[in-house]
């Protein structure tokens, strides 16, 4: 349930282990989600596509525009050819210089310039909607990683815990033996146990030093020994599962979410896709304009004129006002149309997908936080209860009322009651925030 992530990004990062930077060299959640995306080369691309879709957009307007261009051109001619002066064909050398300026402007070209622009303009919003969401998905690996490497300090301590425990017995026990007052099976059952919580303190170490290492290279960092984590204070008092059910959630999710508002983005893009495809139907009309003008380095008359008095002289100009009327393509409108629609189609696809996926995880963070509540709840007091009963088997084999089994078998329940417990407890706290996040709530810790 990757909501469950964001909202440590959100929660955690506005606590005051978010903002300030750690005196212990240890990254805060806030600080290792700024440094992905920071470095994250996916979020990159995502706002290279927002600046190329503000381009289209762009040009798109340019579209309604008048277009504007000049040129000039210089050379020679040789043989025979008409000479621009006499207008007679001679067999000479002739040099021209010619300059020209030319304007189109469109009048109406079936609606297509306009729903252009409609499009770019909601193309533009999804692609921001877009980034927005990428953004979330980026804190949420990141938070994910982040809650690994929290779970395996937690796994750590509790292996160290119980090492420690099983050393001070097995030190007591081999007194004990050497007095005479247990049996040498009390100290190679404790000396297996021993061996048995060291294994699972090389394992629990492994574990946290490869989910350090997976959040060090999802931040784009070196890995080294010294990278590390802060670990903030999980309260459960006062956390409560919002009571009016999926359906009120969902309501207030589908209206906040980006992902969701860019799905419906998506359908009115195609939309305008579908009408600037029958653009293609209508006819056009646009209107031309030239001016021209030329120098020649021929004589009338024995006179050769000067260059501007020939540009004045040669000067032209043309207005043309042109109609288009599409009859016949090759079925390449009919085609685009078909395409356009199927877009559109996809669209809606799209779209339900979105939202069946956001309800799907609203569900499930309901489910789990109802169920995580009667599991903490319970694994809360079974705790108490197996610390009372570890307490009392430590006591009686002390003075050797049960054996190193008996105390094995209590203590291996204690722990794993304990580790039960810390992850009832990580559940119930994640399950109920992500549902505030659902809900647009501020999330705190």
């Amino acid at each position: 349930m990757k909501r469950i992530l964001l909202l440590l990004f959100l929660g955690w990062g506005l606590t005051d282990y978010g903002f300030s930077q750690s005196t212990s060299g240890k990254l805060s959640l806030e600080q290792c989600v700024q440094i992905a995306l920071e470095n994250n080369l996916s979020l990159k691309r995502s706002e290279l596509n927002l600046l190329s879709s503000e381009a289209s957009l762009m040009e798109s307007k340019g579209q309604q525009l008048p277009s504007f261009s000049m040129g000039a051109s210089s050379g020679f001619r040789w043989g025979r050819s008409i000479n621009p002066v006499t207008n007679l064909f001679e067999t000479r050398r002739i040099g021209n210089v010619n300059v020209s300026a030319n304007s189109n402007i469109p009048i109406f070209a079936g609606g297509q310039i306009q729903n252009s622009i409609r499009q770019a303009k909601v193309t533009v919003e999804t692609n921001r909607l877009n980034l927005e969401a990428n953004r979330n998905d980026i804190s949420l690996n990141t938070v994910n990683l982040f809650i690994n490497v929290a779970f395996a300090k937690e796994q750590l301590n509790i292996a160290n815990s119980q090492l420690t425990t099983s050393k001070e017995q097995l030190q007591r026990t081999e007194k004990l033996v050497q007095a005479g007052s247990l049996p040498v099976s009390d100290q190679l059952d404790l000396q297996a146990q021993m061996a048995t919580n060291e294994l699972e303190v090389i394992n629990a170490e492994n574990n946290l030093r490869i989910a350090r290492l997976n959040l060090s290279q999802a931040l784009q960092l070196p890995f080294t020994d010294d990278f590390d984590i802060q670990i903030p204070a999980l309260e459960v008092d006062g956390l409560e599962v919002e009571s009016r059910g999926v359906a009120h959630i969902y309501s207030v999710a589908e209206g906040i979410l980006p992902e969701v508002k860019a799905a419906e983005l998506g359908i009115q893009a195609a939309d305008y896709g579908i009408r600037i495809a029958k653009g293609s139907f209508l006819p056009s009309l646009n209107l031309s304009a030239n001016v021209f003008s030329n120098y020649v380095d021929q004589t009338n008359f024995g006179t050769t004129d000067p260059l501007l008095r020939q540009f004045e002289n040669n000067l032209s100009q043309a207005a043309n006002l042109g109609l288009s009327i599409p009859i016949f393509s090759n079925f390449r409108n009919r085609a685009s149309v078909q395409r356009a629609r199927v877009q559109r189609r996809l669209s809606e696809i799209s779209e339900i997908e979105v939202r069946n996926q956001l309800r799907q995880d609203i569900e499930s963070a309901y489910t789990s936080a109802y169920a995580a509540r009667q599991s903490y709840r319970s694994s809360l007091l079974r705790v108490e209860a197996l610390d009372e009963a570890f307490r009392m088997a430590q006591q009686r084999f002390e003075v050797g009322a049960i054996n190193a089994v008996d105390f094995q078998v209590a203590q291996n329940n204690l722990f794993n009651a304990q580790a039960d417990l810390l992850t009832a407890k990580y559940e119930y706290v994640f399950s109920v925030k992500v549902l505030d996040f659902y809900l647009g709530k501020p999330l705190t810790l």
